[in-house]
């Protein structure tokens, strides 16, 4: 209701019973304040809010529109704060009588989080089981993964042969998900070529790369007691140049004529140049990326390729190390319960939309 005063100023009905409180479940960082809506809601523009910290004047530090009650303003954790509400119309302002003091504080935890809290303590105790299922001696099957089924085939055809096996991990860094894979991978194809004397080239284009690739090598062949079978001059630092190092890598296929290659890691444009290169050369070729970009030319021109998570459980599925396994077996597991609950909502969802079928209400 707006009344007229004698003067002819307009006077609004301000806004009542604001309040203000700490925004739950959040990192201390905000501050809600509510009020109720003032009687001229439904003439005035909207609502403005003022803040006050302690001593100081009000500054104006947010704007709703009318027949709204709520604001959240981002705040300064344990800072004292007081509010207050105008309600605006044209330049006229009501407003409303000050807030009690409220304060932002960190929450320990978001009770809004509590169906994921669950479902990663359901997630670890499912991999925990196979985990301890793996160590009791409980033989694991998982899907069979052709790519890296050809790994014994492409070492004992580079034994046969006289030649050597090229490893490749592209050109990512070693913080990189796919590079991590690939050190992984890049330990168990060492272990296997040690055992047979099969000279193994690691080109890398990161120094750091490199010298994680090369202690991981070191290691392996000390791992199957042949540390003397470590070259120094096999794992190499070429250059971080994208296509410099790709001329590189394919200098070396055409040089030592690898009988086997293996692209696995993080990819660009230069994965076509290196796969096409090597498979004029003869080699068995085994390639592995996240990009998704990229998987199409390692598919073309490779003869097994590891697509998407066959990348991540590359390393358990080469070793047959029981904890591993263990720990892969229990996230295909748990990807099924995730689905089964996903299909069980969609249904309940679908159902709830056609009151004749509609059984859960």
């Amino acid at each position: 209701m707006i009344y007229i005063l004698f003067s002819g100023i307009f006077a609004l009905a301000p806004p009542t019973g604001v309040k203000a409180y700490d925004t739950p479940n959040d990192r201390g960082d905000a501050i809600t304040v509510e009020w109720l809506l003032s009687p001229d809601d439904n003439m005035i523009e909207g609502y403005e809010i003022y803040r006050s910290e302690k001593g100081k004047e009000y500054e104006l530090v947010g704007f709703i529109g009318a027949g709204r009650t709520t604001y959240e303003d981002q705040t300064e954790t344990g800072t004292e704060y007081t509010y207050k509400v105008a309600a605006l119309y044209d330049s006229e302002r009501s407003y409303s009588e000050p807030s009690p003091v409220a304060r932002s504080e960190p929450q320990w935890f978001d009770k809004e989080s509590v169906n994921l809290l669950i479902g990663v303590i359901v997630f670890c105790l499912i991999i925990l089981y196979f985990i301890d299922q793996a160590r009791r001696g409980k033989r694991l099957q998982i899907r069979k993964i052709s790519g890296l089924d050809a790994v014994d085939e492409a070492v004992g055809r580079a034994t046969e042969m006289g030649r050597p096996i090229l490893y490749s991990m592209g050109i990512g860094l070693v913080d990189y998900i796919a590079t991590i894979a690939s050190f992984n991978i890049l330990g168990e194809i060492a272990k296997k070529t040690g055992q047979y004397e099969t000279p193994l080239i690691v080109p890398t284009s990161n120094p750091v790369v490199y010298t994680v690739a090369r202690e991981i090598v070191k290691e392996s062949y000390s791992t199957i007691g042949r540390p003397d079978l470590f070259d120094t001059d096999k794992v190499y630092f070429v250059t971080d140049s994208q296509f410099a190092y790709a001329a590189a890598v394919d200098g070396v296929m055409l040089r030592e004529k690898p009988a086997a290659n293996f692209f696995i890691g993080y990819f660009k444009a230069e994965s076509l140049i290196m796969a096409e290169t090597g498979a004029s050369t003869g080699a068995i070729q085994i390639a592995g990326t996240d990009q998704i970009t990229q998987l199409p030319f390692f598919v073309t021109a490779c003869d097994f390729t590891l697509i998407g998570e066959e990348l991540y459980a590359a390393s358990a599925y080469i070793s047959k190390e029981p904890l591993l396994l263990g720990a892969i077996k229990g996230e295909d597991l748990g990807k099924i319960v995730i689905l089964s609950v996903l299909v069980v909502a969609s249904l309940v969802g679908l159902l709830t939309k056609f009151p004749v079928l509609n059984i859960f209400r």
